[in-house]
């Protein structure tokens, strides 16, 4: 993955979870990092202080991924910094909270919508335009094995905003083939990491867990590997529209 030294990486919700991991994964290959947060900006400092001391740069940029004004302002603060965009993560997004059909109110669907799915889209929307000018790039979704399953009870909303990312992936996959720009998704499966936090029950944690064929809950950096995979000209340079599941075994095609 020689290629992606020098490359300018946009990796959304970075400060944490799957999307620190990815972000120090593309320093570790010589890519300069656009570290996002929406609330915890010590925490994306510190990310973006760890890519700095392995020789790249890297700047901290706030948004809230569920507002598209701010989406449009992130996108250009990250070019003014950058001057281009070569890979999109659209990693940011959550569970929001759990709630069953009773529970779902028009708000609820609304928020966990535009924070999963709208927000995937409208910042897609803001950066193709660059990669277009810059003759091409690669844009990488982060969905969810909840795509396919439907996830536990409590979680639809999430599973099906999820599948909403998965299916765009594809489509956006066909209409930027001309312009040279691959699209394609992740779909980690159970993965230790701070999202959990508040919506998972550790008793939850430990059924998902003994259902996985690997008998473990996933690394972020196993995440982080198929996402620098997808971005790399070098590896996936004949890869778009795909959707790689990371998920110990639990779901197979």
């Amino acid at each position: 993955m020689r290629d992606l030294e020098n490359k300018i990486a946009l990796v959304t919700g970075s400060s944490s979870g799957i999307g620190e991991a990815v972000a120090l994964a593309f320093a570790d290959y010589g890519a300069h990092v656009a570290v996002h947060y929406r609330s915890r900006r010590d925490e994306a400092e510190a990310v973006a202080a760890r890519i700095r001391d392995k020789g790249c740069k890297s700047a901290v940029f706030q948004a809230d991924v569920a507002d598209t004004a701010q989406l449009a302002r992130l996108a250009a603060d990250v070019l003014a910094e950058f001057g281009r965009i070569d890979v999109l993560v659209n990693n940011a997004g959550g569970f929001v909270r759990r709630a069953r059909l009773s529970e779902a109110s028009d708000a609820l669907i609304d928020e966990i919508f535009h924070v999963n799915g709208r927000s995937m889209l409208a910042l897609s929307r803001e950066v193709v335009p660059a990669m277009r000018r810059q003759g091409g790039g690669a844009i990488i979704n982060m969905t969810s094995q909840a795509a396919r399953t439907g996830a536990s009870p409590g979680a639809g909303l999430y599973a099906s905003t999820k599948a909403y990312v998965s299916t765009f992936t594809r489509a956006l996959a066909k209409e930027l083939v001309p312009d040279g720009i691959r699209v394609n998704a992740v779909a980690p499966g159970v993965i230790a990491t701070p999202i959990h936090d508040g919506h998972t029950s550790p008793e939850l944690l430990k059924t998902l867990e003994a259902g996985i064929p690997m008998k473990r809950l996933g690394r972020a950096e196993e995440c982080a590997g198929a996402v620098l995979f997808l971005a790399s000209e070098e590896l996936a340079s004949y890869v778009t529209g795909q959707v790689i599941e990371v998920n110990g075994g639990s779901v197979m095609p």
